[in-house]
């Protein structure tokens, strides 16, 4: 059987065909698409020519004219170029052949910079700060033989933000009126849901975690959020059928008035519901640490807790920091959770320790097998809790695809959501369904080799048979699959979402790029699988 071009084969469960060794380089309409997307949400800060202030010399000056004003200036224009980076410009204005010294000051206790210009010129610089934050750059111009001075400033904020844990609470409910209006959202209508000033959440957030839930669903549809005053993209955050109750969790960027709407595509009615787990701004706080997903609940085998179910309303707790990586300093963790084998329908409820907050994380129906990410603060004695809202009993299993701490460098850059691949769309993906058994590798950050982690959705349709979808990162460079010595990368052992025939299951996916900016998507599964990836943001180190 001939090679998929873009696919490669599974390690485990293996099909027919021989092992895959091409790779397809990303389309250039999507990496465009994805550039465009990052250069949106650049900013760009002035301090005109004329806002120089001049420093006659001093008495005493070498030069007869030393006393005089100086006869020059400096305007400045920056912008961000990454999470943590600028490109400062700064344009001297002065007679030619004046000898003159310029100064940088970044502003964050580095080194200054300095540099020699004769007469008028432009001087690009970069420079990259080692904590996201507000910067004042003071640029200095001298004439050291005439001991006059000039000075200009400019205010910068750096791209990226960082993370504050938020105690699981609910912001919306539309079933009792909470943060809204009490009644269903109607079709292709839309609820607002205030977050700036709500629990301890500060004005100028730049964006959120929210568990959105959609439930009493009397038609099939799909929920989109985005921020406030901006255009409602084309990609989705999760998706319903009637009568379902469908969970997943969205990190959205804030609108300015401080608001996220939630759009209903469907054709029918829905409740909505949307809890609160933390937030970013673009300010110290905790970097994101991505690893390699690793498994450390699993109540069928005793993993992490005691062995068996866990019974109805009752409660669990696990050790987090100091266990898969997560250092003593992590302020919040980030999992997939996933129930299986549940007796009856109900929720988990995944938190730091105290009261148990009415926000969930989970739903799910007797005999269900569903996954969904989370991001949860990590209580005082470095564990986390696991509440079975269901009477009867189920087991959970947990996996961590990260954490936030201090220590950690990689800040998240949210930008407009684009669709980077939909196996359905012929005009872009030519190969049809993902194969049973068979991968798909992205070429993600190998254009943008700061980028540590993809905030994305995934969302598998048309699914023909029984499995998960597992994401993880590559172990081979693009070298390898352009060269042909690639070596199939390890069966994963964790899922990233469950499905069944016929069903449409989304999960948010934080997305390590591993060592090589290259990430790969399994089908897991004894049938093919459409495959739908949304981006909508990253997280880099630079």
């Amino acid at each position: 059987m001939a090679l998929i071009p873009g696919l490669a084969q599974a390690a485990d469960p293996a099909p027919a065909a021989g092992k895959g060794t091409g790779l397809a380089q990303p389309d250039l309409n999507l990496a465009a698409e994805l550039a465009k997307a990052k250069g949106q949400v650049s900013k760009s800060f002035t301090s005109a020519a004329d806002r120089t202030v001049k420093a006659p010399a001093a008495a005493g000056a070498p030069r007869a004219k030393a006393a005089a004003e100086p006869d020059y200036e400096v305007g400045l224009d920056a912008g961000t170029t990454s999470a943590h980076g600028i490109e400062l410009v700064s344009e001297v204005t002065a007679p030619s052949g004046q000898s003159l010294t310029v100064t940088i000051d970044w502003g964050d206790q580095s080194w200054s910079e300095s540099y020699g210009t004769s007469g008028s010129g432009v001087e690009k610089r970069p420079h990259t700060y080692a904590e996201v934050g507000t910067y004042v750059v003071t640029v200095k111009v001298e004439d050291l033989s005439a001991g006059t001075s000039v000075t200009n400033k400019v205010t910068v904020t750096t791209m990226g933000s960082e993370f504050t844990p938020h105690t699981p609470t609910r912001l919306l409910d539309t079933r009792d009126g909470t943060g809204a209006r009490q009644g269903k959202v109607a079709r292709n209508g839309t609820a607002r849901v205030k977050v700036a000033g709500a629990g301890k959440i500060p004005a100028g957030a730049t964006a959120v975690v929210l568990n959105v839930t959609v439930t009493n669903t009397t038609r099939a549809g799909h929920i989109t959020a985005f921020p406030t005053g901006f255009q409602r993209p084309a990609t989705s955050n999760l998706n319903f059928e009637p009568g379902q109750t469908v969970p997943n969790l969205v990190i959205v960027p804030v609108g300015a008035d401080g608001k996220v709407d939630l759009y209903n595509s469907g054709v029918g009615t829905v409740d909505l519901i949307a809890d609160v787990t933390g937030y970013f701004t673009q300010s110290a706080a905790s970097g994101y640490t991505a690893t390699n997903p690793s498994r450390i609940v699993d109540t069928r085998d005793g993993l992490g807790t005691r062995k068996g179910q866990v019974a109805g309303y009752a409660t669990f707790s696990t050790p987090v920091r100091g266990y898969a990586g997560v250092p003593a300093d992590a302020t919040a963790v980030a999992l997939n959770v996933t129930v299986t084998n549940p007796k009856d329908a109900g929720h988990l409820t995944v938190y730091p320790g105290g009261q148990v907050p009415t926000a969930s994380n989970l739903n799910f129906s007797g005999g269900q097998t569903v996954a969904n990410a989370v991001i949860v603060p990590i209580g005082s004695d470095g564990r986390i809790r696991v509440r079975n809202g269901s009477w009867k009993g189920t087991d959970v299993i947990v996996d961590v695809v990260g954490y936030y701490s201090p220590g950690s460098q990689a800040a998240y850059v949210p930008f407009q959501p684009i669709r980077w691949l939909d196996t359905r769309d012929t005009a872009s993906w030519k190969h049809g369904p993902l194969p049973s058994g068979f991968y798909i590798y992205s070429k993600l950050s190998t254009m943008y080799p700061g980028t540590k982690a993809f905030a994305m959705n995934t969302t598998v349709t048309n699914p023909k048979g029984v499995g998960f979808l597992a994401v993880a990162p590559d172990p081979n460079s693009k070298e390898a699959y352009a060269g042909g010595w690639n070596v199939p990368p390890d069966n994963p052992t964790s899922s990233t979402l469950n499905f069944t025939p016929g069903k449409t299951v989304p999960n948010l996916v934080q997305a390590s790029t591993g060592n090589h900016g290259i990430v790969d998507f399994f089908n897991k599964s004894n049938g093919s699988i459409d495959l739908i990836i949304d981006i909508f943001g990253d997280y880099e180190v630079d």
